[in-house]
């Protein structure tokens, strides 16, 4: 599928990591689409630390020149079995879609990384590979594997990565790796094939730059005998320690030394000035250009084979007997314009023209394949068909390599010049060829383009080529004495290296030139590729200078063009930008008509659903199992209608949970207080029971003051008198009442014996009940 909507991943569950309006995660969906755009989407994701992007299931990467913590095991924990575009973009999600398409479907994958030197390829296959490591079974002899494979990727970098003025750790070759893997997805071991080592750099590199880095990580100063003994830690897994450690004492040091040899101004021969360095001389004077050539050629042939040796004994070690499937890894050049463009130029640019039709072919295929399945009309795709440019190189008659390699072989006089103009002859009415010589024959005035020199209209732009080193860099001939004297040299491995040194095995046949030997790798690696389903890494460098986090849109752009990422997306987004399976549609997008929201027992419940959106028709098209949406403004207005009608809904929950929390408060309050209620009733009745039954305490003071003032107010002692104060207090009533009684009877007995009573009334009374 070209883009889809997030579906399920607990990882992101209910997100939209694709679908910003500023800052788009996939440019299928960038609208309005122009270079502009484009570029000003990259800046505003990369101001986020979003460094990652997607078109479709291409995944752009911006090289932050710093640390982020975007690679850590929980970050592989979320990418791992996530649905590729239901996760924010990252270069996790391209492995983990490879690998479980590998392994569940059985399909062998490739994986291929392209950019310019510093926008950071050779991290992103780490990156990939370490993924793959990490998400694959444990074992004791799967972990093995897993190590060797990864410390392979030190000790190339080591022998095939130099520092350069655009990048300190920049890889200069092409490095394809096949991860072999068992039917349950474990990697079983690997195969690595190398292109294009930039073997010159032995000779001669820019100001600024240094040679590979093997040269700086020997030890100053060390001896032969030291190295030796030395077992470096990232090649102990992989069995070459010891052939290696030979190597890099005997046959390495030597190389960067054969630049000491020199022409004495006004003599046609070569001289060592430190003849101590010469253990057996062997004198044979050559012509000054000869003896320079000679000497560059044989320090450039030793290091190439000991490189491609190296590359050999590694596969040795980590290839296995058996293998069921395949991930390819390719880690090559991007396109490539300099101020002076030569030979490696042509060719790798040559390179990259076939990545981009492969990637063409493959998509328009991969399209064409998924309409014809959901029955939907497939509607041919206007694009730039850049076979043209690839005729115009590889051709085994007229093409550039063919004529080439033709100069190379011809008798007679042959330099730059004559195959100039065999070009300009044959290529004259070539749409995408120009030189000086035609610009002048159809009357163009052109001042950007020197007199030997001719250029090429590629996909991403034209790029002039400089003719001079042509021929020598294509024959790249050494001398056969120097073979020879290098297969009878004592050492063992040096020997191994120029087999065709051998007097036994003298072959007449000149040696294929490095144009042919190059162009059969691509085509044998196009092959490989067409037998794979692809992924693709775009990686940009954002600035000149290495600085972290600064983005400069100039140089974005003109990656952008070298990429071809504006014609990925104009092909990602032919005939419909978007489309997605039913379910995950309508679950999404259901709650924008009335009838299908909550839920929709219907038949028709996508018809049903799309109808009351009001949708032209022909931005709609009806899959067997999926949902076709032609434009990306159609698509935002349907999420912006979504995110409308989702505020609606937090509303109307808000609503009704705020309704429902009071109601189950009042609820909960009303059971509360019957209860409360009811236990305090019964505690009341029970307490007043409890206490009825118990003695009340008699306050002293009112029964004293009681007592005081009825004694001072004792009423007459007639006997006919009957009145009495009343009790002050309730509690005193029957204490009062029996006083009464008293009194009365005391009264009255009084009056019978005459008023003499032998009662004391000043003596104090003691009433019963007192």
């Amino acid at each position: 599928a070209v883009s889809q909507l997030p579906r399920s991943c607990p990882a992101m569950e209910g997100t939209t990591p694709l679908l910003d309006a500023e800052a788009v995660g996939d440019l299928v969906l960038l609208d309005p689409l122009t270079e502009e755009s484009l570029v000003q989407t990259l800046q505003e994701r990369f101001r986020r630390h979003d460094i990652y992007t997607y078109i479709g299931n291409v995944v752009i990467s911006v090289n932050p020149y710093q640390s982020l913590p975007l690679y850590t095991p929980e970050k592989v924990e979320e990418y791992h079995n996530c649905s590729f575009f239901a996760v924010k973009p990252h270069i996790f999600a391209i492995a983990d879609d490879a690998y479980r398409s590998l392994r569940d479907r059985d399909r062998d994958q490739c994986i291929l990384i392209t950019g310019e030197s510093g926008a950071g390829k050779t991290e992103a296959s780490k990156l990939v590979m370490s993924f793959v490591a990490a998400v694959s079974s444990k074992g004791e002899e799967v972990n093995k594997v897993k190590e060797q494979l990864l410390q392979s990727n030190p000790v190339l970098e080591a022998f095939g990565n130099a520092k350069t003025v655009r990048n300190d750790n920049s890889s200069r070759f092409g490095k394809y790796m096949d991860i072999e893997f068992d039917f349950k997805g474990e990697p079983l071991g690997g195969v690595i094939s190398n292109y294009l080592l930039e073997k010159s750099r032995i000779v001669r590199h820019v100001k600024g730059e240094r040679n590979f880095h093997i040269f700086y990580q020997l030890l100053a100063g060390a001896s032969p005998e030291l190295l030796r003994r030395s077992r470096p830690r990232s090649v102990g897994g992989l069995g070459v320690e010891q052939e290696l450690g030979g190597a890099m004492a005997e046959v390495l040091p030597p190389l960067p030394s054969t630049r000491t040899t020199e022409a004495p101004p006004g003599l046609q021969a070569l001289r060592i000035p430190e003849p101590g360095e010469l253990q057996l001389p062997a004198p044979a004077p050559l012509p000054s250009p000869q003896g320079y050539y000679g000497r560059d050629a044989l320090a450039k042939n030793i290091y190439s084979r000991l490189f491609d040796w190296l590359v050999h004994r590694i596969n040795t070690s980590i290839q296995s007997d058996e293998q069921r499937k395949v991930m390819g890894v390719l880690d090559i050049y991007g396109f490539e314009i300099f101020q002076d463009n030569s030979f490696e130029q042509f060719i790798i640019n040559y390179c990259n023209e076939k990545l981009q039709q492969i990637f063409i072919l493959m998509t328009l295929k991969e399209e064409q394949e998924e309409y014809v399945r959901e029955g939907i009309q497939w509607t041919p795709v206007e694009f730039f068909d850049n076979s043209i440019i690839c005729n115009l190189i590889e051709n085994s008659t007229s093409g550039i390599l063919a004529m080439l390699d033709e100069e190379c072989l011809r008798p007679g006089v042959v330099n730059e010049d004559t195959f100039l103009n065999k070009l300009n002859q044959l290529l004259a009415t070539h749409k995408h060829y120009e030189s000086k010589e035609t610009q002048n024959a159809r009357r163009v005035t052109d001042t950007s383009l020197p007199p030997r020199c001719f250029r090429i209209h590629h996909y991403a732009g034209k790029v002039t080529y400089n003719v001079t080193g042509f021929i020598e860099k294509n024959n790249d001939l050494l001398f056969r004495d120097l073979s020879q004297a290098m297969w009878a040299a004592r050492h063992a491995l040096l020997r191994s290296l120029f087999p065709e040194g051998d007097p036994q095995k003298v072959s007449l046949k000149l040696p294929p030139t490095a144009g042919f030997q190059f162009k059969s790798s691509v085509a044998l690696l196009m092959k490989n590729l067409y037998s794979k389903n692809p992924n693709y890494i775009r990686c940009i460098k954002p600035n000149d200078t290495k600085s972290a986090m600064v983005f400069t849109p100039e140089l974005v752009l003109a990656q952008v063009r070298y990429l071809g990422l504006m014609e990925n997306v104009r092909v990602r987004r032919a005939g419909y930008a978007f489309r997605q399976l039913y379910g995950p549609f309508l679950q999404r997008y259901k709650m924008l008509n009335p009838r299908t929201w909550p839920r929709w027992d219907g038949g028709d419940r996508y018809g049903v659903l799309l109808a009351g959106l009001a949708f032209p028709a022909e931005e709609l098209a009806f899959g067997h199992t999926k949902i076709f949406i032609r434009s990306p403004r159609t698509l935002f207005d349907l999420e912006q209608q979504r995110q409308e009608r989702v505020a609606q809904l937090a509303t109307l929950i808000q609503k009704v949970f705020r309704g429902w929390r009071c109601r189950t408060q009042y609820q909960l309050m009303r059971k509360s207080q019957i209860l409360i209620s009811a236990w305090f009733r019964g505690h009341r009745v029970r307490t007043w029971r409890v206490l009825a039954m118990l003695p009340l305490p008699i306050p002293l003071p009112l029964v004293q003051r009681y007592l005081v003032g009825l004694a001072k107010n004792l009423p007459p002692l007639s006997v006919t008198d009957r009145t009495w104060p009343p009790a002050p207090y309730q509690f005193l009533d029957n204490t009062n009442q029996e006083l009464k009684n008293i009194f009365y009877h005391w009264k009255v007995g009084a009056g019978g014996h005459g008023g003499n009573s032998s009662w004391d009334l000043g003596a104090p009374a003691h009433p019963r009940g007192l």
